[in-house]
């Protein structure tokens, strides 16, 4: 249990902090917020309200871009490590790519990388 003491004493501290930064936000914000803060902005420049839903379109390429990106991340340590790893490596990169592969087509079938 002594090991952990130092751990506490951070997450103790940590929590203290968040707590007094967040109620100094309150107290010492401004009291009367003007009415051009809560409109919506684009680069600085305030816009107009939405109108409508907003289009599922950008979360879908945001979420294929995480998942191919991490996929290409793997390829990183894989590289490093694959004199170690010999043929036992080598195979399951292989099977890790006819996964991303069969994704991958799944995506390309459904129209996912089409922008219209």
């Amino acid at each position: 249990m002594q090991s952990y003491l130092p751990l506490l004493i951070y997450l103790a501290l940590v929590a203290f902090v968040a707590v007094v930064l967040s109620l100094a936000g309150g107290f010492l914000g401004p009291k009367k917020p003007e009415e051009h803060k809560y409109q919506a902005y684009e680069s600085g420049y305030p816009t107009a309200p939405l109108m409508g839903r907003f289009p599922v379109k950008f979360y879908m390429v945001a979420m294929l871009f995480v998942i191919f990106d991490v996929e290409a991340a793997s390829f990183y340590p894989w590289a490093l490590q694959l004199r170690q790893l010999r043929v036992f490596g080598l195979w399951e990169m292989v099977a890790f790519l006819a996964v991303l592969a069969v994704g991958y087509a799944y995506v390309w079938k459904k129209g996912g990388f089409s922008w219209k």
